[in-house]
């Protein structure tokens, strides 16, 4: 299986991060550039703009949003989640509009592991709850 060509891009963010009250990380901006909350700074979630970034630098057009449920309904779903797609979670009540989305790595028993943006206020890998899982899609321009 091969490595997604959004995955190496994304990952050359670790460690991007909010800066402190007063100040904007001009680099999170650019990622909200590519959603509706284009010009937002660094304060604005950005889970969803940072997902949106990542894709548009390799061809591929997100969902233009910041909501993180918003990919729930883009490219196409998976059954069963691979290395790359992007997986939407649910936060605080499972109906709620609120979310977290990020890039699938692995899961074990317990918990899905993402690389992602706003994870801990910075890009990094971080793990959430497997119940917390929506969905996992796949661009329909990548092969699978």
């Amino acid at each position: 299986m091969h490595t997604p060509p959004w995955m190496p891009i994304a990952a050359a963010e670790t460690g991007v991060r909010c800066f402190a009250p007063g100040q904007s990380n001009p680099r999170v901006t650019e990622y909200h550039n590519t959603t509706n909350l284009k010009g937002y700074d660094d304060k604005a979630s950005w889970c969803s703009s940072f997902v949106n970034w990542s894709l548009a630098q390799v061809g591929i057009v997100g969902t233009g949003s910041a909501l993180a449920r918003s990919w729930l309904d883009w490219g196409q779903p998976l059954a069963l989640p691979r290395v790359g797609c992007i997986a939407v979670l649910s936060r605080e009540d499972p109906s709620s509009w609120k979310g977290h989305v990020g890039f699938f790595l692995r899961a074990d028993g317990e918990h899905v592991f993402l690389l992602g943006g706003n994870q801990l206020e910075e890009v990094r890998e971080h793990f959430y709850p497997l119940a917390t899982v929506l969905g996992y899609r796949w661009p329909l321009e990548a092969a699978i």
